[in-house]
């Protein structure tokens, strides 16, 4: 399959913003960091959704398909010792469990078949039953499905773009400082996700950015692990 320039782009802009979030653990007052970090779950989302976009409709049990829930389950596994050391206070999974349920629904979106409608149902089944321990709940499970419904034109941005900002709302720094400027910046940021993502996927071929592969993985384990050592 084509290389998508685009799509690197993407993760790129999604794993830099998360970065960027997740340096709060070196400095916990620099409160613009976690407002950039906004972007990062969305694109995310993003990534999920371009990826299953390529693929044909009505392949849904295919080795590809198998692979790619494979290594979601996998590293969510995998994560879930550095960001419990990292954030040990944290109510919630990392953010891996989330987009492994999302990926089930947005299979449902893109292949609308019994099958994929069936993980689908069971996957948001999981997600009302842990909503409460899943990063950024159900709204966060659906958020690639919508993605993919945005993919198919732009008439459809508002949606992933609502949402996004839907999937911070029970946000602990919203809860603990209230309606701030700060706050108000971190949905707004959400919120243009969605428009950012889709737009830089629509760029032209001609731009290029270096391949994020399986490598892309082992980021968010391994970055979570890099900030708890140098954390004071």
């Amino acid at each position: 399959m084509r290389r998508d320039a685009g799509l690197d782009l993407v993760k790129w802009l999604a794993m830099l913003s998360m970065l960027i979030d997740h340096l709060r653990y070196l400095w916990p007052d620099a409160y613009g960091l976690f407002i950039i970090g906004r972007l990062a779950f969305p694109l995310f989302c993003l990534g999920i959704a371009a990826n299953v976009a390529r693929t044909h409709p009505g392949q849904l049990f295919s080795e590809g398909n198998a692979r790619y829930l494979g290594w979601l389950l996998v590293f969510s596994l995998i994560s879930e010792l550095p960001y419990r050391a990292l954030s040990p206070e944290s109510a919630t999974l990392n953010v891996m469990p989330t987009l492994l349920l999302g990926l089930l629904v947005a299979w449902s979106a893109h292949h609308a078949d019994r099958n994929s409608l069936l993980l689908a149902a069971g996957a948001l089944v999981a997600a009302s039953l842990f909503h409460q321990r899943l990063m950024y709940g159900m709204v966060g499970v659906i958020l690639p499905a919508a993605f993919v419904l945005g993919l198919r034109g732009m008439r459809w941005w508002w949606l992933p773009a609502v949402l996004a900002m839907l999937a911070n709302g029970r946000n602990r720094w919203l809860v603990g400082l209230g309606v701030t400027p700060e706050t108000l910046a971190m949905f707004v940021m959400a919120g243009v996700a969605a428009p950012l993502g889709l737009a830089l996927l629509r760029q032209s071929s001609s731009l290029r950015a270096w391949p994020v592969g399986r490598w892309g993985y082992w980021f968010y384990p391994g970055h979570l692990a890099v900030l708890y050592l140098l954390s004071p």
